[in-house]
């Protein structure tokens, strides 16, 4: 069997996915250039600038590799033209949120990118050029993407210029954010989909430079772009699931910790997404759902879009019952209230905010008059700015019109709050000094803890009343 010789490497979108993948690959495939590509210059001069704390996204230890592999075999350009032309494989991983309007809006996957992606490889590449999903996509998008590149194929062999030939390849990423190199570092499993067999091996053999031949599965191309949506909405339904029981424990006497760590020993169900909190996040599970309800309903299964319709809904009432609970607990209004937030990002370890339920929850707040002093380690003023729609304000004012302060330190942000409300599980909060902050603050002092990591007993000690997710024995009750 022939092999298609890999030596060039680009990857069209440098975001999330992109830079990270890419990244790993520059380290196990030294003898191969990887050019990230994109057409934002503010991104790519962020990937560029030898200060590594000012990268487009944080993940530990990202910023090792960047330095290590950056300009030797990792490149990154705007020049999108050149990098497809002497690329033997291009990886697509470039954005697909929900539609906002037309067709599907809400719920289907806007593909403008991966078209106009397509496109670009259509216009511009040379040879025999292996085409990589790596993007989460909805079924049959490689359908669309063979459509744009062999009707291309046709036209420029027609004319004689390019010689151009296509594979097409799903590749998902099965990534955690706040983790991501590790997992591309260790994966369970690396699947990729499709036709062409020898495309298939060719992509493998990157693979083998570090991952054991059995975790490579191959599939259909179908089956395996399914395999991303699928795998993002069962994990998304534990977190729902777990959520609904830290409810029934709050109202029962029981403690989601402990059921959690009961069910989580049997072999069948696992521990993982266990941990009860104020609901799921990031860029994927909430579109890919969407997603594969809008396919259910396209494909006439109500029933099936119904069930995981209502894995959405769970996880939205998680939100709104938190904040509720809130302005519940601080004598039925927050109006003039200052809380302190710790925590935006939408889980600890990474700077994405994407559908964080910080976002509601404090919006939530901001519309009740609470007066919001929020503080995370690696979430930038600006960014809380574009998500909530509201600038900061320059100092704190007594006032019954909700607004928002950024802080940098803990300490900072307990100032005159009447709470503190913990939105994400950040190590540097598992051991605040109690003692320290409640003589910040007003009293009477409340803790709402989302994430269930402080030590109520050393809160209660200091002075604090504390609720925490999924526990009864909430000393305010």
């Amino acid at each position: 069997m022939n092999k298609y010789k890999i030596k060039n490497i680009c990857c069209i979108g440098a975001g999330y996915v992109g830079g990270p993948t890419m990244a790993v690959f520059a380290e196990h495939c030294k003898d191969i250039k990887i050019t990230v590509s994109d057409i934002n210059q503010s991104r790519i001069n962020d990937w560029n600038n030898p200060d590594t704390n000012y990268l487009p996204i944080y993940e530990p230890d990202l910023d090792n590799l960047i330095l290590k592999y950056r300009n030797k075999n990792l490149f990154f350009t705007t020049n999108i033209k050149d990098s497809i032309a002497e690329a033997e494989m291009i990886f697509l991983s470039v954005n697909t949120p929900t539609k906002e309007k037309g067709v599907g809006a809400g719920k289907a996957s806007d593909l403008k990118w991966v078209e106009a992606s397509a496109r670009q490889i259509a216009e511009y590449a040379v040879g025999h050029t292996i085409v990589v999903e790596k993007s989460t996509l909805p079924v049959r998008t490689a359908k669309t993407i063979e459509k744009i590149l062999f009707d291309s194929q046709k036209k420029e062999n027609n004319n004689n210029k390019k010689n151009q030939t296509f594979s097409v390849l799903s590749n998902p990423e099965f990534l955690s954010e706040g983790s991501a190199i590790n997992d591309l570092q260790n994966p369970d499993r690396v699947l990729i989909g499709g036709s062409d067999h020898i495309a298939i091996e060719a992509l493998s053999d990157l693979y083998k430079n570090w991952v054991p031949n059995e975790k490579i599965i191959r599939t259909n191309i179908w089956s395996s772009e399914l395999s991303k949506l699928t795998a993002n909405a069962f994990l998304a339904q534990r977190i729902s699931s777990i959520n609904s029981i830290s409810a029934i424990c709050e109202a029962t006497e029981a403690d989601v910790r402990q059921v959690a760590n009961a069910i989580g020993l049997d072999k069948r169900i696992g521990k993982e997404f266990l941990s009860a909190g104020p609901g799921f996040g990031g860029s994927c599970f909430q579109k890919d759902i969407l997603n594969l309800v809008y396919l259910c309903e396209f494909y006439n299964l109500k029933e099936v879009a119904e069930y995981w319709e209502q894995v959405i809904s769970l996880n939205n009432w998680q939100k709104d019952r938190i904040s509720k609970l809130i302005v519940n607990t601080l004598f039925g209004t927050v109006s003039g209230k200052r809380i302190a937030v710790l925590g935006f990002s939408f889980k600890a370890n990474t700077n994405d905010t994407r559908n964080s339920p910080s976002i509601k929850i404090c919006k939530d707040l901001i519309e009740d008059g609470a007066l919001l002093s929020i503080y995370d380690p690696k979430v930038s003023q600006s960014q809380i700015e574009k998500d909530l729609g509201i600038k900061c304000s320059d100092q704190f004012l007594e006032s019954n019109s909700g607004t928002i302060y950024y802080e940098r330190s803990i300490e900072k942000t307990a100032e005159d709050a009447h709470a503190i409300l913990i939105l994400t599980e950040w190590k540097e909060f598992f051991n605040i000094n109690w003692d320290l902050l409640i003589e910040k603050m007003k009293r009477p002092a409340w803790i709402f803890d989302t994430r269930s990591i402080i030590k109520t007993n050393d809160a209660k000690k200091s002075g604090f009343n504390v609720w925490q997710i999924g526990n009864y024995c909430n000393s305010y009750l």
